[in-house]
């Protein structure tokens, strides 16, 4: 059966975010972008190890905000991150068009609209790795994980 592997970067105090620019995300008026940089990779080791299992090639399962952000900056720089052009990148949403999200200039998306469609994926070989907020919620709804 198929792992699907929830990858967070979070602070103590709840504040998520990937490891952006400043300016990666400013909604709702959040000024502290790029909180991660410094705590991955670089001359580090513990960074390092990080950075490798993050930049793993595996499938990714994304929410809508997420796939947005990625998707304007990956085709763009897919040499730091070998492999993410080529994998599936399932997107949770149940707003975005299928059409738009399949004729990506990022390849291989598909758009799932719902849990159960995300606990289908559990039967499937691999182990997709969820980005973000709307993943993990939706992977413990659809699989009974707490």
């Amino acid at each position: 059966m198929r792992k699907i592997v929830a990858q967070e970067f979070i602070s103590l105090d709840g504040v998520v975010q990937a490891p952006g620019a400043p300016d990666e995300d400013t909604s709702d008026g959040f000024r502290y972008g790029g909180w991660t940089a410094p705590f991955s990779g670089g001359d580090d080791p513990a960074g390092q190890e990080f950075m490798a299992e993050v930049l793993a090639p595996a499938d990714l399962l994304l929410g809508r905000k997420t796939f947005e952000i990625f998707e304007d900056y990956w085709p763009d720089h897919a040499e730091n991150w070998p492999g993410v052009m080529e994998v599936t990148k399932y997107v949770v949403s149940t707003s975005l068009d299928e059409a738009r999200v399949s004729g990506s200039r990022w390849p291989n998306c598909q758009v799932l609209r719902n849990v159960d469609e995300v606990a289908e994926l559990r039967g499937a070989e691999g182990s997709p790795q969820g980005v973000g907020q709307q993943p993990p919620r939706a992977v413990a709804a659809g699989t009974g994980a707490r």
